[in-house]
């Protein structure tokens, strides 16, 4: 018999900031495993920062190993692995909405306003993106020329949902789904996108978001001062 490693069981029970970034999170990059001739249930969160799985492993008090693997994909990254095997936990995350195979149909879940910038963070650090493009002027000096915020999901219900959460919340334009290879995709440009910062990492800790991300929007308004 294996070793059983201790976890919160009770982790997404009640909304708090922590809980709401990490079920974003594993509404991005995470998966629910189900095998019933074994009545095995199983959390799994995959990323390639595994800075950010040590973190969401502390939050819920799990000693789960992090595993690694090298990406099936042309750039060979390597991927990190946080496996939880916990049948209540797993229950937990269904009543967030979340199930086996979810990746193309997942549904917007019910996140209470005052906690949503934690969620909208969360699955931004999993499967959203930010892109900054400068120009450097005749003086010599780097300015910003556009900054981009990219959410992409499987399922196209669960980014149009998001959009009207965020066109309500955060007071960005409303946005139409783009399809882009196998996913679907909700872009922002500079205005929107610097809204959408000011919305994401509002009373953020320094702990509670992936720094490269963060950095890049640090960077954008640094060079607009």
């Amino acid at each position: 018999m294996g070793i059983r490693h201790t976890v919160n069981e009770v982790f997404f029970r009640d909304w708090n900031p922590r809980m709401a970034y990490t079920l974003g999170y594993i509404f991005a990059d995470g998966c629910l495993e189900y095998y019933p001739r074994f009545r095995q249930k199983y959390v799994s969160i995959a990323s390639t920062d595994k800075d950010t799985l040590e973190r969401l492993r502390d939050w819920m008090d799990s000693k789960h190993r992090i595993s690694s693997r090298k990406s099936p994909h042309a750039n060979g990254a390597q991927i990190f692995v946080l496996r939880i095997g916990n049948a209540r936990l797993y229950d937990s995350l269904t009543l967030r909405g979340l199930y086996p195979r979810k990746s193309l149909t997942v549904p917007f879940p019910q996140v209470p306003k005052d906690i949503l910038h934690h969620f909208v963070r969360g699955y931004f650090d999993g499967d959203g993106c930010v892109a900054l493009e400068k120009v450097i002027r005749k003086s010599g000096a780097i300015r910003p020329r556009k900054l981009n915020v990219i959410f992409t999901s499987g399922s196209e219900t669960f980014l149009h949902n998001l959009a009207l959460a965020l066109e309500r919340f955060s007071c960005v334009k409303p946005q139409n789904i783009i399809r882009a290879w196998t996913a679907f995709q909700l872009r922002y440009s500079t205005t929107d996108s610097e809204a959408l910062f000011r919305f994401m990492y509002s009373d953020a800790t320094d702990d509670e978001y992936l720094k490269r991300k963060h950095a890049i929007f640090i960077e954008h308004f640094s060079l607009k001062s």
